[in-house]
């Protein structure tokens, strides 16, 4: 047998401590294994993660010219060759993908040299697209670790992994015990390596190294392996890399037992805790990625060096431990500080860029209303604009025209402040095709006839109708599906912050969400909507229920004033369902069964029973559990941060997650109009609205017609 030693240096950037600490561990360890390198020509040393290099390289150019002296001698390994270690189940699938590209072009450029190894070896679960997504950037073998022996079962350390049946194949190392050790070494770590290879192969890996604050080897490690070089008999030990121990196997790929489907789950906790960065992540990443894809070739496009920013900002924030919310609670304010410089970069080309396109426009005498819909999706909804009309009442003949000049259906709605109750807020339908400018005109005439509604909503008593769409005080009709409304569920939680040794949470709630009555606030005809407040332990809640003409959705909106410790909130709907589901994940989606675990999820579910296909589109949530009869979606979690499960009154100054405010927005679909297309397509547009704004070139100054 032969044993590969890598030593490397586990070093969580943000963790404990924030960046800034990340940054100092790294230059100190990077330059001790330099000088273990010097010390001893036979040593190997292993470190990914391109963000480290590239500070090495800002901050001590000489400590990064060791480094490429020692890359060059092929004794410093660059494997993993992404940005950071990400999270592997909650970035958005094109945000995972930069995060592949950005770190591989930066390797390409300084070292020529773009590692086949993937290695994601603290990440907490992995997604079952991420073999396609590794070969697609031509990575061809992964190292990981979590999920353990103890939480997943495998047939064997090495194996060959598909996400899909027929899918793209890597070859995947699974390390046993950690990737890092104390200061003394010893020998049952080593040996663990030996434990669940598959018959024939003769290879493993064992990683050495101080960690998990970095370190990395000792001069008092590398002497006691010296010491015990062959005090196991029939073993070979050799100061190695990944890349060689994959090359040592790779006439034995036809022994390697093949697994399909996901690696889950380490730390299932970690997809409903410390909300704040996963809503700025996702909402970096898709403005990010509309300017990205809209302003390309055109002179408002994003300078180079702010796209780059912005997009390493994106994926330095993906990192596990980071976008987990496992992190320091004092660590996350300069990590959404960061985000937010990626949003406002964007966010300020598209609107300038649509400005830009105004100017364009010829004169005319009427205002205007702009959409732009900056995405690479088409959007056909509803759209909501506050027209300013210099504190002018809306006339009762005004009309909203189209840039086919013909009259559109339009309502008006109570504005966002009772400062200026006659700003006109309008809701309309527009229908963009990806890229696509239109301008709407509001037509002052007189005598002129409103618009006619098709398919117009109605309200009956409390009962919000829009078509075979139903929201009562009690029930959801969706076409053939009806429904019990969505409860919400508060739930005892004595996990730590990773939610660690557990799988699920608790089935039993202390206490269901008390609602007032619900007040009905718009009647039609384009929207009909009801407001209910209530109340769930200490926490205040706000429901919204929102049906549309035309549209085969509901639309709940829900603001929940957040105030527990230690529970879990769920969102419950009751319904018989099949033995499986579907979910989305980072870049695709995944059938799963029904049987109760915690699950990561990206955007939607579709669940499909007797009675027929539920969808959900749930942007703002990022985890559930299904059984037979019903779905729970995870909303807020409330344990203390970066907490492992001491006793809590152990930490005086800790602080309990997620306290505040916090948005959702559920949209509910059934039947045919819940495909996997539908579902996927809704989820991303309702995360990327058109960019709106109002031109008054040509008209003759204060409202009105010359």
């Amino acid at each position: 047998m032969n044993i590969h030693l890598i030593f490397n240096a586990h070093i969580d950037p943000v963790w404990l401590w924030p960046w800034q600490a990340g940054l100092d561990e790294v230059l100190a360890t990077c330059r001790s294994a330099c000088d273990r390198l010097d010390n001893h020509p036979d040593l190997t040393f292993t470190r990914g993660e391109a963000w480290a290099y590239d500070m090495i390289e800002q901050i001590d150019p000489s400590l990064f010219n060791r480094v490429k002296a020692h890359v060059a001698s092929g004794r410093w390994e660059i494997t993993g060759g992404w940005w950071i270690q990400p999270d592997c189940n909650a970035p958005s699938g094109w945000a995972l993908d930069k995060q592949i590209e950005i770190g591989q072009r930066y390797f390409e450029s300084r070292f020529g040299q773009v590692p086949f190894v993937g290695y994601n070896v603290d990440s907490f679960g992995h997604a079952a697209t991420l073999p396609k997504l590794l070969r697609d950037h031509g990575q061809t073998h992964y190292v990981m670790m979590r999920p353990g022996s103890h939480e997943m079962e495998l047939p064997a350390r090495i194996f060959r992994w598909r996400g899909y049946e027929d899918g793209p194949e890597v070859t995947v190392f699974r390390i046993a015990n950690n990737t890092y050790t104390t200061r003394e070494l010893r020998m049952n770590h080593i040996e663990a390596s030996l434990t669940e290879l598959p018959e024939g192969v003769e290879d493993t890996m064992c990683f050495l190294g101080l960690g998990d604050h970095g370190g990395g080897p000792t001069e008092a490690q590398i002497a006691w392996l010296r010491e015990r070089w062959s005090d196991l008999p029939g073993v070979n030990f050799l100061f190695s890399t990944p890349s060689r121990f994959f090359e040592a196997i790779s006439k034995k790929s036809e022994l390697l037992p093949l697994v399909t489907g996901e690696l889950q789950m380490h730390a299932v906790g970690c997809y409903s805790v410390y909300r704040d960065i996963k809503t700025s992540l996702r909402r970096a990443e898709h403005i990010v990625h509309r300017a990205d894809k809209a302003l390309a070739g055109t002179s408002s496009a994003i300078a180079p060096d702010l796209l780059e920013r912005s997009w390493r900002n994106i994926a330095f924030a993906q990192f596990h431990d980071t976008l987990g919310g496992t992190c320091l609670p004092s660590a996350y304010r300069q990590i959404i500080d960061q985000l937010g410089l990626a949003s406002s970069i964007a966010d300020e080309a598209l609107h300038m860029a649509l400005r830009k396109k105004a100017v364009a426009l010829p004169d005319s005498k009427r205002q205007r209303i702009l959409a732009w819909n900056a995405s690479d999706m088409p959007h056909d909804g509803y759209l909501e604009f506050e027209a300013w009309t210099e504190y002018r009442p809306w006339g009762d003949h005004w009309r909203l025209i189209d840039d086919t000049g013909i009259a559109i259906p339009f309502q008006r709605l109570a504005a966002e402040t009772p400062c200026a109750p006659d700003i006109s807020r309008l809701l309309f339908r527009a229908d963009l095709q990806p890229g696509a400018l239109r301008v709407f005109e509001i037509d002052m005439g007189p005598g002129q006839a409103a618009a006619p509604v098709s398919n117009a909503v109605s309200v009956d008593g409390n009962a919000l109708v829009s078509g075979k769409t139903t929201v009562d005080e009690d029930r959801l009709v969706l076409g053939a599906l009806s429904l019990p409304k969505p409860r919400l569920d508060l739930i005892v939680d004595k996990t730590d912050t990773w939610s660690h040794n557990t799988d699920r949470f608790g089935a039993e709630p202390v206490a269901s969400a008390y609602w007032e009555a619900p007040n009905v606030v718009d009647k039609g005809p384009l929207m009909a909507s009801t407001i209910q407040h209530g109340q769930i332990g200490k926490s205040a809640l706000t429901a919204e229920w929102r049906v549309c003409a035309g549209l085969p959705y509901a639309d709940l909106r829900l603001r929940v004033h957040w105030e527990e410790s230690f529970k879990v909130l769920k969102l419950v709907i009751p319904c018989e369902l099949d033995e499986t589901r579907i979910d989305g994940i980072v870049g695709g989606s995944l059938v799963r069964l029904n049987v109760g675990k915690e699950v990561p999820v990206r955007d939607w579910t579709a669940l499909d029973g007797p009675a027929g296909r539920l969808g959900i589109v749930c942007p703002d949530v990022y985890a559930l559990d299904a059984d037979r009869t019903k779905v729970r979606l995870t909303l807020l979690r409330s344990p203390l941060m970066a907490w492992t499960g001491q006793n809590p009154k152990q930490v005086p100054r800790g602080v309990v997650s997620d306290q505040g405010v916090h948005d959702f927005c559920f949209r509910f679909y059934s039947g045919s109009d819940a495909s996997i297309d539908v579902l996927d397509s809704a989820g991303i547009a309702m995360q990327r609205p058109p960019i709106t704004s109002e031109i008054t070139k040509g008209m003759n100054p204060g409202i009105g017609i010359d």
